[in-house]
Parts: structure tokens; C-alpha cells; sequence
């Protein structure tokens, strides 16, 4: 690995404009949004330098948003800043990725669970139309897109059970368990078996089999951090 920290440089700058306006404060909020998704993505990779002084220019904002931008990044353990040095996008770590998956299985079980119980296609239309959406994604081959609409379809199940703000909670904390999906996502087969998963929650849901709806969730959520041994040996930087 380049001992030498990697400046950032966007792909094209002027999808990064901020709105200026929108009300007051969400220049910070959109800042944050948007690098926080360029590290999920795997632009920003782990050890990469972030200069303030080259981010606020290439969004054309204030040291002030970029300032409380990193902060909320940090605290959501994205970015390491190393105090009169450097600041920097951080390694993936394991364990967070791990306590994150728990947290998120226990939630996510109960969802379907109640869903099931309740056996109301309507409650999950929305669903229905996301996964329709990523087997267009799957035929393009548009993993982009594929990992887009992977998180739009857990919040829509959120939605129908009406816990959307646990999504929140889980999102805060997915940084880390997202990259390794999105390390783990071009690998042969991948891409069918999420969308497979996600076919047979929403059969279970339908069909109130709650049995189904917690084996589907199960596979899920636990096929990224079974190989996750793998993963790691193949991309050691990120680690």
C-alpha cells in the first residue's frame, strides 16, 4: 500500500454542488450525505486523505459545513482525524461490521415477523416495486444502482411496519458492514442471491409464513459476513 495519504478527487465535481437553497444548516447535512456515500461506495477508500480545504472547494461551501460535516462523519467511525496531521477515511472494522449485523437481524426479524403476521400484500407494494426495480439492475449489471436499491428496499419494510426511524438508527451505524456488502457485491452469484432473499421475504410476508420470512432474513443478512475471511484477503488495504 502507498505510504503516501491519497488526496480526493471526484469523478465529477459538478454532481457535487451544494444547494444553497435549501433551508438553513443542511449544507452540513448534505456535505455529510454525500461523502458519507462516496466512502460507502467505495470512491473514498480506507487511508484516503481528506483536505477541508479541497473539499469545500469542490463543493463550493464554507470550512464550517465541511467542519461539522468530518465531525459527524467521525463519529460514525467513517473517517479517522488525527489531530495537526491529517484526517482520512478509516478501515473497515470488523467487530462494528459484526454488533451492527446483530442489531440489525434482531430488528429486522421482528419487522417481517410482524408483517407476516398481518399477511397484507398492500402493506408492502412499495417493496414489490424496489424489487422490481433491482432485477432491472441485476440484468444491467448495474451495481450502483443493485446496492441502491438493496437499502431502499430494507426502509421500505421499515416503513410498512411503521419504524422507519430504527432505519436511522441502523444507517448511522451500517458504514462499516456497507462497505464490506459493496466489496462482496461484484463476486459471481452475489447479486442473485441478494435479490433471491429478497424474493422469498416478500413471498413469506405475503403468505404470513413467519418461519419463511425469518430463514429468508437470516441468509441475508449473515452471507456477507461469512465470507468475510475471504474479503479481507482480497482487498487487505481496506482492512
Amino acid at each position: 500500500m502507498n505510504s503516501h495519504p491519497q488526496h480526493a478527487r471526484p469523478a465529477n465535481s459538478k454532481h457535487l454542488r451544494i444547494n444553497h437553497k435549501a433551508k438553513r444548516g443542511s449544507a452540513s447535512a448534505q456535505l455529510h450525505d454525500s461523502l458519507r456515500d462516496r466512502i460507502i461506495q467505495l470512491q473514498l477508500a480506507p487511508g484516503q486523505y481528506l483536505s477541508r480545504n479541497e473539499i469545500a472547494a469542490e463543493y463550493g461551501v464554507s470550512q464550517t459545513p465541511v467542519r461539522d460535516a468530518l465531525i459527524k462523519l467521525e463519529e460514525e467511525g467513517l473517517i479517522d482525524t488525527f489531530p495537526q496531521s491529517k484526517t482520512e477515511v478509516s478501515r473497515i472494522d470488523v467487530e462494528h461490521a459484526l454488533e451492527t449485523q446483530f442489531l440489525r437481524l434482531s430488528i429486522e426479524l421482528e419487522i417481517t415477523r410482524n408483517l407476516a403476521q398481518a399477511a397484507d400484500p398492500a402493506r408492502i407494494s412499495n417493496s414489490r416495486s424496489i424489487l422490481a426495480q433491482q432485477s432491472a439492475a441485476m440484468t444491467t449489471g448495474d451495481l450502483d444502482a443493485f446496492s441502491r436499491l438493496d437499502r431502499s428496499f430494507h426502509l421500505s419494510l421499515y416503513e410498512a411496519a411503521g419504524v422507519a426511524n430504527l432505519h436511522t438508527v441502523i444507517d448511522a451505524r451500517s458504514g462499516h458492514i456497507d462497505r464490506l456488502r459493496n466489496l462482496n457485491l461484484p463476486d459471481p452469484g452475489k447479486l442473485a442471491s441478494i435479490f433471491s432473499c429478497h424474493t422469498r421475504i416478500l413471498q413469506a410476508i405475503e403468505t404470513g409464513n413467519v418461519k419463511d420470512a425469518a430463514s429468508a432474513v437470516r441468509e441475508h443478512l449473515s452471507g456477507t459476513l461469512a465470507k468475510v475471511d475471504d474479503i479481507r484477503k482480497r482487498h487487505p488495504n481496506f482492512f
